[in-house]
């Protein structure tokens, strides 16, 4: 009998498990605000190494108070407590005058805070004015009073001041007597003083990241970027939702034409006069300012510069007690030179640095005087994230695909390039962070099924401890496909990554339709071993209703070296369209797939490529192209420059480059999405191809998205984007 129970109870378990692994996703499960499944799961927000190598700062939410706590964790041992006092945080704030309690008790229980050094005070951007506070301290204090926004605010290296732009000009306040001093006075809608422009921020800096100066060591001055916008041509963005529109001008230098002027000014923290320096041996003047640094002693400012067209860069190197500039050296390639990270300093003067003089982005050793001492890491791979160098053991941690190029692995080595040692081991991307004595790194890893589990190691990549392994239990409800990585050769023999998700309940007796992602612009891979969110559960809905859904990384897209990029140089989309379509030849080789019913769709870059696909090429049957740049001569200066030079240099490259010049030929059916006030590929390439595929009788679709810039981030305009783009392939493919 009780045989019979339990063989009764193994099968009703087996039928339930059955059931529960084939439910099948639908839009709301991904994408609906109100209805969506959490597919990422909750791992840890926030973590963050404290300067003593031992605790990490984490925020939680407090479901009772429906709010953040920020912890400080001990790393061995998991054991949390409360980072600071937010009750005294939120009683300081609220005693403020024009913050009210609700807006101190957010300002209390915020997941991140920026801090001084010390980590003992904090600095607040609310309402338009900066703020400063104590942990532990009864009272907070106003730093800055005005209507016009602080930008860029940060502690100096002491501690004792801090520095933000405003209305253009740099700024600093003393934080024990809130006494502020403007460093400049002459900033205005086309003079910028430590304040980035739209194309520095989006193409040198970092996207959102506008500050444009720099502390020296001892907290005593700043170098600053001053640019001078008035040759450079204004776009205008139109939103057009308000009853009278919004209106946004800005300049937007755009291929060929006059860049931004800069110079480079050091001041001191007190006030007076800027020293300039002299930058006389570049001209013209819209050469490049990429990086800009200090030396370890605050003697000289380090600074990086390149021609407009970025075929070469100079590392500069200023003695500020005689002016004198000295050029460490001048990296030149094949193709074009990608701005570095500044040099990174030893003890001993020495100093690391970033070099892909070879095809590959490896890290080389200098002296102090900038000649070479040692290439430090070296092979057919490439370093993509520098960690910090313990020099007490002489070792330097990074990242690297040494062992793969479709997920990052943290290694070291020894300072003399020898050991070279892979410290993660499991299969699947490890993002990882080292605490300030690099004795232990705190690991996010997710492979392409499996969502971020966080890990602690010691540095020679021992587990110490699981922090959290973020089960998702949703995954296993749904019925879905394996995703399945191959390499397809080329014509002339590059091998390709690729990544296939078959329908979960394939039958290799049938022929299936194939929807293809890409974006194949420069360096940017696609196909990863790693967590992808929504769109890799998008991704396995199309599946599920029956398609092949197939990425497949060009070789200038590829993470295989940036010698593999240099081969699109000056002509964008042939080279990258040949490989695209060997890896549709190798896929319409397989039994199962049906050759004439082929997709195509991508964003940005893999917008361009969707559109020049389908008026270069019969191989898709339809194509969907959001945010694309349809003529590079409508894109920025920097970026397309890098790239293909300027359109005076290379008239013919950018004319073959432009979908614009080939919209007679279109073939295939094809949506066009776009974001109505898209500051970075502006809605204008959409219109104008628009305009030529009617001029020339071509049918299309198009869907605009008000209030979306590059991105598409309104939850309800999102979904229903997913939704008119599986509409589409479902009626169309």
């Amino acid at each position: 009998m009780r045989r019979w129970v339990i063989a009764v109870f193994v099968l009703f378990s087996t039928v339930t498990a059955v059931r529960a692994q084939n439910k099948l996703l639908t839009i709301d499960d991904i994408y609906d605000p109100a209805k969506r499944v959490n597919f990422n799961g909750n791992p840890p927000a926030g973590i963050r190494w404290l300067k003593d190598g031992s605790h990490y700062l984490q925020s939680k939410p407090d479901p009772q108070t429906r709010s953040t706590l920020l912890m400080r964790v001990d790393a061995v041992t998991g054991e949390a407590v409360p980072f600071h006092d937010a009750a005294k945080m939120e009683a300081a704030f609220a005693k403020l005058g024009g913050i009210g309690a609700e807006e101190a008790k957010r300002i209390a229980h915020r997941g991140t805070y920026q801090m001084n050094s010390a980590e003992t005070a904090a600095l607040i951007n609310y309402a338009n004015d900066l703020f400063y506070y104590e942990f532990g301290g009864d009272h907070a204090v106003r730093l800055t009073n005005s209507p016009e926004p602080e930008e860029g605010e940060e502690f100096s290296p002491d501690g004792r001041l801090v520095s933000y732009a405003r209305n253009n000009n740099l700024y600093v306040v003393d934080v024990s007597d809130q006494r502020e001093r403007a460093l400049t006075n002459d900033g205005g809608p086309n003079t910028l003083n430590g304040r980035l422009d739209w194309v520095y921020q989006e193409e040198l800096y970092g996207r959102g990241n506008f500050k444009g100066y720099w502390w020296s060591p001892d907290s005593t001055r700043l170098v600053y970027l001053r640019t001078d916008e008035s040759p450079v041509h204004e776009f205008t963005v139109v939103d057009h939702i308000p009853h009278f529109q919004g209106v946004e001008t800005t300049p937007y230098p755009k291929a060929g034409d006059p860049n931004p002027k800069v110079k480079l000014g050091v001041i001191s923290a007190a006030g007076g006069p800027t020293r300039w320096i002299d930058s006389f041996k570049y001209q013209p003047e819209d050469f490049l300012v990429v990086r800009v640094a200090w030396s370890p002693d605050g003697k000289k400012v380090v600074y990086e510069a390149q021609n407009r067209e970025q075929t070469w860069l100079d590392l500069n190197f200023v003695e500020l007690a005689s002016g004198k500039t000295e050029t460490a050296f001048r990296e030149t390639t094949k193709a074009w030179v990608q701005a570095m990270d500044p040099p990174l300093w030893l003890k001993d003067g020495s100093f690391l640095w970033f070099s892909e003089r070879n095809g590959w982005r490896h890290l080389y050793r200098y002296a102090a005087d900038g000649k070479l001492i040692a290439q430090v890491t070296d092979g057919k791979w490439e370093v993509r994230i520098f960690h910090g160098v313990d020099e007490p053991n002489g070792l330097v941690y990074f990242s690297a695909t040494e062992h793969s190029n479709l997920a990052a692995h943290a290694y070291r080595i020894k300072l003399d390039g020898t050991g070279l040692t892979r410290l993660t081991q499991s299969e699947g991307t490890h993002q990882a962070r080292f605490n300030s004595s690099f004795s232990h790194y705190i690991d996010s890893w997710s492979d392409v099924a499996t969502p971020a589990q966080i890990r602690l190691h010691s540095s020679d990549g021992k587990l110490v401890r699981v922090i959290d392994e973020n089960k998702v239990a949703a995954l296993s409800q749904y019925k879905l496909g394996k995703p399945e990585f191959v390499q397809v050769k080329t014509r002339d023999g590059f091998v390709m990554d690729a990544m296939m998700i078959k329908p979960p309940d394939f039958d290799p007796s049938r022929k299936y339709p194939v929807f293809e992602h890409t974006y194949s612009g420069p360096h940017a891979p696609q196909v990863r071993d790693a967590w992808g969110g929504p769109s890799y559960m998008w991704h396995q809905m199309l599946a599920q209703k029956g398609y092949i859904v197939w990425i497949c990384d060009n070789r200038t897209a590829s993470n295989k070296s940036v010698e593999s990029t240099w081969q699109v140089y000056r002509n964008f989309g042939e080279l990258e369209l040949r490989d695209l379509e060997d890896g549709l030849a190798w896929l319409k080789s397989q039994s199962y797939v049906d050759g004439s019913r082929i997709g195509l769709s991508g964003w940005s870059f893999g917008g361009f490529m969707t559109t020049y696909a389908l008026t270069h090429s019969k191989s898709y049957k339809i194509g969907i192209a959001g945010g694309s740049v349809t003529d590079w001569r409508l894109y920025d200066t920097i970026y397309t420059e890098r790239y293909m030079g300027t359109p005076q240099n290379n008239p013919e490259g950018y004319k073959k480059s432009a979908p614009l010049a080939s919209a007679k030929d279109l073939s295939g059916k094809l949506l066009l999405l776009h974001g109505m006030i898209d500051d970075n590929v502006h809605m204008q390439n959409t219109i104008q191809f628009s305009y030529e595929l009617e001029k020339a009788g071509k049918q299309f679709q198009l869907m605009l998205y008000p209030k979306s810039r590059h991105a598409v981030s309104d939850p309800m305009l999102v979904k229903h984007m997913q939704t008119l783009m599986t509409e589409f392939i479902l009626n169309n493919l």
